[in-house]
Parts: structure tokens; C-alpha cells; sequence
């Protein structure tokens, strides 16, 4: 890749035309909401590429956070393995990764403003949650957040500090979910946790685990 931009660099959208989430879903244009990208130029040492997923999921949550206008009524943001952002059960974030040689392309949507219809998906946005948070200002909250947490990616913060800090936002341990992607599609269990490489684990029936290192699951 030719002249890469520098760290931390962000993409944003006013409009989107062709955007798309995991599995080609279609990601309609929401006039309003963030719709962003940056790269990450992977480096030998450091940790495995798919976890900057769940970093980013972290990322997004404190951005929304830090950007709401003061409420006492803000709603609980709760991370989905792998890389969703929901309230109350509906999705208001999303984020998709990409690999492009040494890069990783990180791709993140968030309803501000509105909320697309997105086939077997609930949505919902800050604006129907009543709470008001600019675009241009969630985009530069996100641009420092990201910055400082790539660079504790880096450095120590993985896995336990940041795998610690994505469990504390994510649903419980024991929450029902079900595999609605891959060769696993249809398996039913519980929410057991994650491996140290951030693969989820999911409690069968029977009591015994499995470890699931890629698609999608349904809570519930």
C-alpha cells in the first residue's frame, strides 16, 4: 500500500451509497449517523489482528459515552461478541473488520441519528433514545480514544486488561445465545466467557465447551 495515512487517521462519510456489514449485509446510508474508517498498520509483535475488534468495540462505547449531551438518563451500552454494540436488545453500532495485507481496515457505524432496517436485526439510534450527540464530535472523541487504546493494544493492555474491560460491558455469563453463522449455525448454549485470544466460549447442554473463533451469534 502506497503512502499510507498517519495513525489515527479517519475516514468519516457524510453519505454512504454501497456500505455493507459482515456477511455482505447491506449497511444503508443514515444521513446524520457516523459512518467511519481507519487503518491500523500491523506490526510483528503485535497481538492477533481479529482482537482489535473487540478493542474497537470498547472504543465506540466510550465515545458514545463522552459525546451524549448530559443526561441522567443514558441507556447501558452492552457489548455482542463479536464486534456489535446494543441497547436494550437493539443494535445501535457496528463494526467490521478487514485485512489488506500488513493493514487492518476498520470499519465502524453508529446510529446517531436514525436507524436502518437491517434484515433479522432490531435497531435503534441515540436520537429515538432521546439523546443528542453530534457526529463531528463523536468522530474526534473516537479519533483520540482510538489513538491511546491501539496503543495499550500494543503495549501490555492485551489480553487480560482489555478481554477484563470487554467482559464488564458485555451481557452476563450465562445469557442464552444461538450460532446463526458458519458450520456452527444453530448451535444453542451460554454466554461462558472468552479465551485468551478472544474467541467466545459457549457452554453446551450437556455442560461441556466449545470454543467458537469466528461468526455470529443471537442472544436468546
Amino acid at each position: 500500500m502506497d503512502a499510507p495515512p498517519p495513525p489515527g487517521t479517519w475516514l468519516v462519510a457524510d453519505r454512504q451509497t454501497q456500505g455493507r456489514g459482515r456477511q455482505g449485509r447491506v449497511w444503508r446510508d443514515g444521513h446524520g449517523n457516523f459512518m467511519g474508517s481507519t487503518m491500523v498498520h500491523l506490526r510483528a509483535t503485535d497481538p492477533p489482528a481479529h482482537s482489535l475488534a473487540l478493542l474497537m468495540g470498547l472504543c465506540v462505547i466510550e465515545a458514545l459515552e463522552t459525546s451524549f449531551t448530559p443526561s441522567t438518563t443514558q441507556p447501558r451500552l452492552l457489548l455482542k461478541w463479536p464486534n456489535d454494540i446494543l441497547v436494550g436488545g437493539a443494535k445501535i453500532a457496528g463494526i467490521l473488520l478487514e485485512r489488506q495485507g500488513d493493514y487492518v481496515v476498520i470499519g465502524v457505524g453508529v446510529n446517531l441519528a436514525v436507524s436502518p432496517d437491517i434484515a433479522d436485526y432490531r435497531s435503534t439510534s441515540c436520537a429515538a433514545l432521546g439523546l443528542q450527540c453530534s457526529r463531528d464530535d463523536f468522530a474526534e472523541r473516537l479519533r483520540a480514544i482510538t489513538i491511546a487504546a491501539v496503543d495499550d493494544w500494543r503495549t501490555g493492555q492485551w489480553p487480560h486488561i482489555i478481554i477484563d474491560q470487554w467482559m464488564a460491558r458485555a451481557h452476563p455469563i450465562g445469557t442464552p445465545i444461538t450460532l446463526t453463522e458458519g458450520g456452527n449455525a444453530g448451535l444453542t448454549g451460554s454466554f461462558d466467557g472468552l479465551e485468551l485470544d478472544g474467541s467466545l466460549r459457549l457452554r453446551l447442554s450437556d455442560g461441556s465447551a466449545k470454543t467458537i473463533h469466528a461468526g455470529e451469534v443471537r442472544i436468546g
